[in-house]
Order: C-alpha cells, then sequence, then structure tokens
C-alpha cells in the first residue's frame, strides 16, 4: 500500500479520539462492577467486534496463531497492563493515570538492550533520567494529597512497555496484525476469565451496552492504528501518539468536570518530550542502518 502521510496522521488522530473513550467507560464501569469484570469485558466485546469485522473481511479468524507461545505472552503482558491501568483510572483522573502510561519508551530504552540488544547510549540514559523527574512531578510522592493508586499508573507503562517489545520480539510475518490483534483479545480474555469470577455480577442492560460500546473502540482504535501504519511511517506518526493525552484531558473535562493541575502538565510535558527523543533516535538510527 503506497505512503499517504496525511492520511496516515488523519486515522491516527481519529485512534486516539477513540482510544480515551474506552478508558471513558472502564471508569463509569468501575462505580458497580470489579475492576477485573471490567478489563474482562473489554477483552470479550474486543474478541467479538473483531471477528465480526474479519468475518466480514473473509478472513480465517478461527486459525491457530503460528506462535502461540508468543502470543500467549503478549496476552498475557497486555492484560496486566489493561487491568493496572483500569484500577488506576477507577480511583484517579483519567489525564494523571494516563501522563505515567507514557513512561513505556523510557522503560523499553532501559530493557531493550539486555532482551532484544538494541542500542544504548548516553543520550538515551540521559533522556531516561529526565523522564523519571517527570514520573515524580506527576505523582507528587513528597505532597500529602498522594495517592498509593497512583502507582498502578506506572506499572502499566512499565507492563505496556514490556508488550511492546515483546511484540518487536515476535516474528508475526506470517499473520496480519488484525488476526494478531485478534489472538491477543482471545488471550486475554482467557487469562482474566477464572480471575474475574469469583467478583462477577451480572450487568444490566445499561452496563452491558457501555461493555459493548468499550470493547467496540477498543477495537476501531486498533484497526485505525493499524491502517495508519499502512500509510505513513514510524517517525511520521509517532508525534501524534500523544493526542491521547489531549482527547482524553477534553473527555475528562467534559464528563467529570477535571482540569489537570499545572504540575502534572509539566511532569507530562518532560515524560512525553523524553519519550518523544528516545522514539525519534531509535527511529533515525533504524533509518540510517538500512540504508
Amino acid at each position: 500500500m503506497g505512503q499517504r502521510p496525511l492520511l496516515g496522521i488523519i486515522l491516527m488522530i481519529a485512534a486516539m479520539i477513540l482510544v480515551p473513550i474506552l478508558d471513558i467507560f472502564a471508569k463509569l464501569l468501575s462505580d458497580d462492577y470489579a475492576v477485573l469484570q471490567v478489563t474482562w469485558a473489554r477483552f470479550v466485546f474486543h474478541t467479538m467486534w473483531l471477528i465480526i469485522l474479519l468475518s466480514l473481511m473473509g478472513r480465517k479468524w478461527w486459525r491457530l496463531p503460528n506462535n502461540p507461545r508468543s502470543q500467549f505472552i503478549r496476552s498475557l503482558l497486555l492484560a496486566f497492563t489493561t487491568v493496572a491501568f483500569f484500577y488506576a483510572i477507577a480511583e484517579n483522573p483519567i489525564p494523571t493515570s494516563l501522563a505515567l502510561l507514557f513512561v513505556s519508551p523510557l522503560v523499553v530504552a532501559l530493557v531493550a538492550p539486555v532482551w532484544l540488544g538494541e542500542a544504548f547510549d548516553m543520550r538515551r540514559m540521559l533522556a531516561v533520567v529526565v523522564g523519571f523527574v517527570g514520573v515524580l512531578i506527576v505523582l507528587q510522592p513528597w505532597a500529602g494529597a498522594f495517592r498509593w493508586s497512583l502507582l498502578w499508573a506506572l506499572g502499566a507503562g512499565i507492563g505496556y512497555a514490556f508488550y511492546l517489545m515483546a511484540t518487536r520480539r515476535m516474528s508475526s510475518k506470517d499473520e496480519s496484525s488484525l488476526t494478531t490483534l485478534l489472538h491477543t483479545a482471545v488471550g486475554g480474555m482467557l487469562v482474566l476469565t477464572p480471575l474475574m469470577w469469583p467478583q462477577w455480577r451480572w450487568p444490566d442492560a445499561e452496563g452491558l451496552a457501555m461493555m459493548a460500546a468499550m470493547g467496540f473502540f477498543a477495537a476501531t482504535g486498533h484497526f485505525l492504528i493499524i491502517k495508519a501504519c499502512q500509510y505513513a511511517s514510524a517517525s511520521q506518526l509517532s508525534p501524534f501518539n500523544y493526542f491521547e493525552i489531549v482527547a482524553a484531558t477534553a473527555l475528562s473535562y467534559v464528563i467529570f468536570d477535571f482540569w489537570p493541575q499545572w504540575y502534572v502538565w509539566l511532569g507530562l510535558a518532560v515524560i512525553c518530550l523524553s519519550g518523544f527523543y528516545i522514539t525519534m533516535r531509535e527511529i533515525n538510527e533504524r533509518s540510517s542502518r538500512n540504508t
């Protein structure tokens, strides 16, 4: 598929608008349902919507993955990331939690050299240190208003970093991105089923509709990200990943009447700039190696 950067950027922005909507539904649902059940429902309906999409596309979605062990590891990591993030937003504002989720590029920069044999240098190390300062600014561990539940968001950022590295390590050349995404969703559903069952509560019509909508926005958002990557390069799309915080803040203001305090914006800026620097440096190095 040919490069059409503007279309790719538009699709990425659309995805970054949709993904926070599923977080809104998750936060609302956590008032009446256990976080584990909410997370399980996210994967169940994500799976259902993907099966419908793949069926309409004529894909053989029922086939087993080529790398079941690798797929299971990815599912486990994404399930942990989602559970941790949903625990964080159940008690904390979504923008504040999302700011800590953006530590994932910093964690990748630290761990990938050991796990994947990727490059590491003093510039990356400095960016990681600066990003950690941003984390402290957001967390405010020295303040009386510090909430331990925010550490769930930090755990989600670490989990997401390992999910990204597992994705890099896994060879999925024989499978489409959508099929891989389906296997990941199915794995998350299977992993969470025995864990959430003791906390199960039958959802009413409103809860069921919100759960279905949550899965729809998850599947649609990821589908748009995949399509965006088909039209534009990673370096062109990377800056627009952070548009998610803009959408999340706007939605949180409209629905929960929440606006982040100045120190959250400061910490977010430090984290995002550090992560963006590391991401762009890695993209540039890969481009130079391929030329």
